[in-house]
Order: structure tokens, then sequence, then C-alpha cells
């Protein structure tokens, strides 16, 4: 199969999928990773962008994935960006994919850029063009998905669990790579918190850890 995972930013494929990813590749699937946005000045600084690049390219060399498309829309000012030149890149690249399955971010996210690149994604994964995808999930980040105003609008409502407990070490391993957005706990964005959510995800299914998601379209 070939499983795609579109992600707003550097590390939220890995927040969100890190642990799923591995999996897939171990069983031998071909997993792309679609990052839709990069720091420009002056928001973000030259260095930290070529930093952010390099530890992305580390991180997804050492899970295996297969192709990583970069985007380069301007993090955190997506919603200054023509919505059709969104929907035509990311067309682009699931045109190229073909996936069987795809995860995206969270519409309910804090940040602006989850909630466009997750409509963005819905808009060209519709079921009219000639590539149907079989599964369509939505997947939670740490510091956005549950840092939103509480409202059932923005709620996310896991109902599909994925066993990665022999996984979960090579997950924390590539999140390790992105350590330009790692901080100390109790900070959401570090590994503590990381492992504390894929336990407590993997109790709600009874094994030592899971990754949650939305299911958003089956097709069978």
């Amino acid at each position: 199969m070939n499983i795609l995972v579109i992600a707003p930013h550097a590390d939220d494929e890995i927040l969100g999928v890190g642990g799923t990813i591995a999996k897939y590749i171990h069983e031998g699937h071909n997993v792309f990773v679609c990052i839709a946005s990069r720091g420009y000045m002056p928001l973000f600084s030259e260095e930290l962008v070529e930093t952010v690049l390099k530890e992305a390219k580390e991180c997804h060399k050492l899970l295996g994935i297969k192709e990583t498309f970069y985007l380069d829309f301007p993090a955190s000012m997506l919603e200054k960006v023509n919505r059709s030149e969104i929907n035509d890149k990311l067309y682009e690249v699931i045109d190229k994919v073909q996936p069987d399955i795809v995860f995206i971010p969270h519409y309910g996210d804090m940040q602006k850029d989850h909630e466009i690149i997750a409509k963005a994604s819905m808009v060209v994964l519709r079921p009219k063009y000639n590539h149907k995808v079989k599964l369509i999930y939505s997947y939670e980040t740490l510091s956005e998905t549950e840092c939103n105003i509480p409202h059932a609008a923005n709620a996310f409502i896991p109902n599909v669990y994925i066993d990665i407990t022999p996984y979960l070490q090579k997950k924390m391993e590539a999140m390790k790579k992105y350590q330009s957005q790692l901080s100390d706990f109790p900070n959401a964005r570090s590994i503590e918190a990381l492992d504390a959510l894929a336990k407590h995800r993997g109790a709600a299914i009874n094994v030592r850890a899971a990754e949650a998601f939305a299911l958003i379209r089956q097709v069978l």
C-alpha cells in the first residue's frame, strides 16, 4: 500500500503519526510525507529554517520514508495564500503518490495552518477524481489539538486506535531528530509528554502504547 501523511509543519507528522509510520514501513508499505509549509523571515530566522529542514531529512531517513514533498508555503501565514494554490499543490502530491490511506491534521487544532491544510486536504480527497483514497484519518498534534477553545465543533474524538507498542521507541528516536522543536517536560512538545500520550491512548485499548485517530472516510 501507499500511505501519505500530510503535515502542516515539519514534526507534525511524527507527533501525530510517528509510530504508525514506523509500523507501516516495517510491514513493507510505502510511506510518503508532505510538509506543507516552511518558515520565512521575519517570523523565522534562516538558521532555524535550515536546521528544521536538516532535522526533517534526518528523521525521515531514520524511519525509511519513501519520499518527502516540501510545498514551502509560508508557515503561520497560510491564511494569506490563495486557497486554490494550496489545493493545486496538494492535488499534485495526491496524484503522484496515489495513496490508499491518507492522514491529515485535525481541523479543530488551535494553529490556523492546521485547519487550512485539513480543509484543503479534504478538497483534493473528494471521491470525484480518478484515484479514490480508501481511508482518510485525522491525527492529533500535541500543543495544538488539546489547546483550542473547548467546543463541540473543535473536539478531537478518536474512534480508531493503532497499537504502536513495538514502535514507540522508534517514534521517540525519530522525534529526537527534531531537537529544535523539543522542550523540557512538562511542555507538551517534550519526549515525556509524547510518551505519556502514547501510553494514555494505549490504555484505552489495553495495550502499552497507541496512536489515536478520527476516521473521516472509509471506502469498502
